[in-house]
């Protein structure tokens, strides 16, 4: 009995063995990204249903205070993977840094007002106030600057007064009327509809008027060149947890529910409005048109000048990664 259970044992130790290398071969990948940003749906959906195991690589995720803490330790070698959009990962290119960009989202935000005080159009805002989420070079309230150009011959900047600040600051001072206007993020957006504020003009609406592709995603993950170099089958990986994540959402309302307390829905309007919100952003599967993102980049260069791209006057090659997702 004693010889069989030692042989038993030797058996278990030598089984344990064989698997261990399997176990150590998925490699971590550390994400740093917003702690209160709708990326985290999607990371703990990727984490939750083991979607990064099944694909190779164990993910670990870091929440950060601000988007310049979530890129100091992607540039410092503290993370592997960060949020940012693609006109970021250009300016990046064009300095000489090596980064690479796995589409995310292509949800952007909205220009709203209380539907009470009247404004049918951009030019109905002449002498308001506009409350921006972000700064004076800001994607959406560049795009709209230029759409209102185009469409009225009005000048958004001259003839209105502008309040740069975070997020949740300007979506409260368009509740309160502090503001007679607001652009926001789309999360924030669908937030300030359920409270009754409503759409004036869409980025996306403004976008395609200008002619640029009102599916181009504008957030994405971002790697280093060496890891796409060196490690392919990893960065695929990533890509394709990304896009069984998201499937799984568009797909799966038992998802949403177990997500719920990431969303900080006070309502179910609200609830409802996010999902609907970040499932109509999921970008369509295969590679981005390049094309697309040069007219895009140009207009921003345009538009938003070194502040915005610095360098990256034409479209950098190497700025996208597909792997059919």
């Amino acid at each position: 009995m004693i010889m069989k259970l030692k042989r038993l044992v030797a058996i278990a130790a030598a089984s344990l063995t064989l698997l261990s290398p399997a176990v150590e071969a998925a490699e971590t990948l550390r994400a740093a990204v917003l702690q209160s940003g709708t990326v985290n749906w999607e990371l703990d959906t990727i984490r939750h249903y083991g979607l990064d195991e099944k694909n190779g690589f164990r993910l670990e995720v870091a929440g950060m205070a601000g988007n310049p803490a979530t890129r100091i330790a992607f540039q410092g070698g503290e993370a592997d993977i960060v949020v940012a959009d693609w006109i970021w990962v250009a300016r990046q290119r064009a300095a000489g840094r090596d980064y690479v960009f796995i589409p995310y989202s292509r949800s952007v935000g909205d220009l709203l007002v209380d539907p009470d005080k009247g404004f049918d159009d951009l030019t109905d805002l002449k002498g308001a106030k506009i409350g921006i989420a972000g700064g004076p070079v800001d994607k959406s309230w560049l795009i709209m600057r230029a759409y209102a150009q185009q469409k009225y011959g009005f000048d958004l900047l001259a003839e209105t007064e502008q309040v740069f600040g975070a997020p949740p600051l300007i979506m409260k001072a368009a509740l309160s009327g502090e503001v007679d206007a607001g652009i926001n993020f789309w999360h924030f957006a669908a937030k300030m509809k359920t409270k009754g504020l409503t759409s004036l003009v869409s980025v996306s609406e403004a976008a395609e008027a200008l002619g640029l592709d009102p599916q181009m995603p504008l957030l994405g993950y971002v790697v280093k060149g060496d890891m796409l170099r060196d490690k392919p089958d990893l960065v695929a990986g990533l890509a394709a947890a990304s896009r069984a994540a998201k499937e799984k959402l568009a797909n799966d309302p038992t998802a949403w529910e177990r997500i719920r307390p990431l969303m900080r829905a006070k309502a179910d309007a609200e609830f409802e409005a996010l999902k609907e919100g970040f499932i109509a952003g999921i970008p369509a599967p295969g590679a981005v048109d390049r094309q697309a993102a040069a007219k895009v980049l140009e207009v921003m260069s345009e538009l938003g000048g070194a502040e915005l791209v610095g360098e990256a006057t034409s479209l950098p090659e190497g700025v996208f990664v597909s792997f059919g997702n």
